[in-house]
């Protein structure tokens, strides 16, 4: 490691590993069809299925991993900013809920638009930019004062106050143990729903991916000599940064985020054309434009109110058990289910009308 950070420097390995790990994370998304809303989707109405198979074994996969690499001496996440920085037990809440219901308006999170832009898909193309301008203004514009507000109505300092494990009073290969025992559980559920083995494989590559960010950008901070924040696989902060970087700056800033971004779509892309799914699809009647946008306003604003977004939160920092990430992650679940349900109500009730 030390030879690749005197060749290339902090940035150039960290973009390097965001690629390699976005490009693995991209494909293996795409395969496994890993999508949060889908697996809310199915929740709300009551079918158990395939896609809420995959979130589980991709999500227990990242638990797994990261706690058995902390427990094994590979990594140490005290001073990741989920766990080390105060949070916000209002912002994950609220951001949380919006973040819910923007992905069931749009029809996918972050991570999911930007996975399905690699494909063809110009709704997710629009949406994840619109998605990523308002969360750059959430976070230093003008909605940035409307989410302070928010987050000092219930913060949390960091340090032991915010690590759910220091929290319920468990360690690390405890952690570890029981998330590999839930990681079974959900493989024989989602064997049992018939999801199908390449579309399991590739859900666990997705947690493996996750945990790979957290060991790979904490061994460059032990390497190197300047500061290096450890941090995974996350798409809101990464896509704003980019894109302001493309924007403002001549030379882009290398970092783990702005090699993420492009690597995932590059690895999309890839699995896609390989398997013959790449064709280009537009809004249309039955997909109304101004319900995408509303959904993208409140997935960028709720998820830098709540901290990330559903991978962001709800997997990297669900992994090394950030309390403000598990209460987001667990509100994006309700918001959206409660969405969705309500979404169905009224369509049922247009059709009755009609």
């Amino acid at each position: 490691m030390e030879n690749l950070i005197e060749t290339f420097g902090d940035g150039g390995v960290l973009f390097g590993l965001g690629g390699l790990v976005g490009i693995v994370f991209g494909a293996v998304a795409y395969q496994s069809r890993f999508c949060l809303r889908a697996a809310t989707v199915e929740v709300a109405e009551g079918r158990w299925g395939e896609r809420l198979g995959v979130w589980l074994v991709a999500f227990c996969a990242a638990v797994f991993a990261v706690q058995f690499a902390i427990a094994a001496g590979w990594l140490n996440v005290i001073d990741a900013r989920q766990l080390a920085n105060v949070g916000s037990i209002s912002g994950a809440i609220i951001g949380g809920l919006m973040f819910g219901i923007g992905m069931i308006l749009a029809r996918g999170c972050a991570s999911r638009l930007l996975v399905l832009s690699a494909t063809g898909n110009l709704r997710a193309i629009v949406t994840g930019l619109v998605l990523t301008v308002v969360a750059q203004a959430s976070l230093t514009g003008v909605l940035a004062p409307a989410r302070l507000a928010l987050s000092t109505l219930w913060a949390v300092p960091g340090g032991a106050s915010r690590d759910l494990l220091s929290i319920i009073g468990l360690t690390a290969p405890v952690a570890a143990a029981i998330a590999g025992v839930f990681l079974t559980v959900s493989l024989l559920f989602a064997v049992r729903k018939g999801v199908p083995l390449s579309w399991g494989i590739s859900a666990v590559i997705v947690g493996l991916a996750v945990a790979a960010g957290w060991v790979g950008t904490y061994q460059v901070s032990q390497a190197s000599f300047e500061v290096v924040s450890i941090t995974s696989v996350t798409f809101t902060g990464p896509s704003t940064d980019t894109l302001m970087a493309l924007v403002n700056a001549p030379v882009i800033p290398l970092g783990f985020g702005v090699g993420l971004v492009p690597g995932v779509f590059l690895g999309a892309a890839i699995a896609s054309i390989l398997t013959s799914g790449f064709h280009i699809e537009r809004f249309g009647n039955d997909t109304p434009t101004e319900r995408y946008l509303i959904g993208a306003i409140l997935m960028g604003f709720g998820s830098m109110l709540a901290g990330g977004c559903a991978v962001g939160a709800g997997m990297s920092g669900g992994a090394i058990f950030s309390l403000t990430a598990w209460v987001a992650v667990l509100c994006m679940w309700l918001g959206a289910m409660a969405t969705h349900a309500a979404l169905r109500t009224t369509s049922g009730s247009v059709a009755q009308t009609t």
